[in-house]
């Protein structure tokens, strides 16, 4: 038994490893990202979608390459909030959650709003999960605030434009409590956004995600965990992040966070009221990759809400009557 727990942990470590190494990076991707990806696996994966039971909730906001300025001197850094809901009907093993995504890039932005289903089924001390989305997106562009050095006669000076698409995705989870793997596809429709005009047709990518974390307990209440996000956009275009965080006693979390070829993170939160049910975090990432065009920081601040679900049992008392029993 233990030869073959050593040869588990053995083959889990090499296969993080490989994955690690052997993939390509190269900058490519349309979804927003997240520094603090581990405690946002809904986003990706709408497996994860009331997992854990309870009713949980979060909201995000990302301040990417802080003060970033373009050569014309208008602002264009990335911002985004992520706001997310989720819950479990326990008797059913199924999930259901909402997340609303808002990403604004310079004279461009992007709205999602999802509703994720899925379904757990218990397979000896692991579970399986199986989910999917469908929601919208909405993207948007401010003609006012493109600069362009050699503009086509029919490109507007002004004015902005939005379409709306239907937008849809699966995945897939495998928890076995001291590790789990996630594997997921979004955007599998693919939808073209022309705003108007066939010409300046520009198409979301399919965005697939790989997700894997390692849970250990080395001592007391103390927890670490290692993991890793690899990101692919039409599986031609490679991200990674890798992570670890420790946590003490359900109360203090801390880590360190790189992404490929452009930054370095510290992670830190706090949990707040008597049961720990009420989660801050924040996230500071340094570039170190592509300073030329981007601004030295990112900021990231988030906050997690767990309401849990509480049963109560009622004791019956009998009572009797003269001719009734009850």
């Amino acid at each position: 038994m233990i030869a073959k727990t050593r040869l588990d942990n053995f083959l889990k470590l090499g296969f993080s490893l490989i994955l690690f190494f052997v993939v390509s990076i190269v900058q490519g991707q349309q979804d927003a990202q997240f520094t603090q990806y581990m405690y946002n696996g809904m986003f990706y994966n709408p497996a994860f979608a009331g997992k854990d039971g309870g009713y949980r909730f979060s909201a995000l906001h990302r301040s990417q390459w802080l003060n970033y300025t373009t050569s014309s001197g208008q602002g264009g850094a990335p911002v985004t909030q992520l706001i997310t809901a989720e819950g479990r009907l326990d008797s059913k093993s199924i999930g259901y959650g909402l997340s609303i995504v808002n990403d604004q890039i310079g004279p461009s932005g992007n709205l999602e709003v999802n509703l994720k289903g899925s379904y757990h089924k218990k397979i000896n001390r692991a579970t399986l999960s199986f989910g999917g989305y469908l929601g919208i997106f909405s993207s948007s562009l401010d003609y006012g605030e493109i600069v362009v050095v050699n503009p086509e006669p029919g490109l507007p000076q002004s004015g902005k434009e939005g379409q709306i698409a239907l937008d849809f995705g699966a995945g897939i989870l495998y928890d076995r409590g001291n590790y789990y793997l996630g594997l997921s596809s979004k955007h599998l429709g693919q939808p073209s956004f022309d705003f108007g005009d066939g010409a300046y047709a520009n198409q979301l990518e399919n965005h697939s995600y790989f997700l894997f974390g390692y849970r250990i307990r080395p001592i007391g209440q103390l927890r670490i965990e290692p993991s890793l996000l690899i990101k692919s956009v039409s599986f031609n275009n490679f991200s990674y992040d890798v992570s670890v965080m420790a946590t003490h006693q359900n109360k203090i979390n801390g880590g360190i966070a790189y992404r490929g070829e452009e930054s370095v993170s510290l992670i830190l939160g706090y949990s707040l009221l008597r049961d720990n049910s009420l989660k801050l975090g924040y996230a500071f990432d340094l570039i170190v990759g592509g300073l030329e065009a981007k601004s030295p920081t990112s900021h990231e601040l988030m906050l997690r809400y767990l309401l849990p679900t509480s049963s109560r049992e009622i004791e019956r008392v009998i009572q009797r009557t003269p001719r009734f029993r009850f």
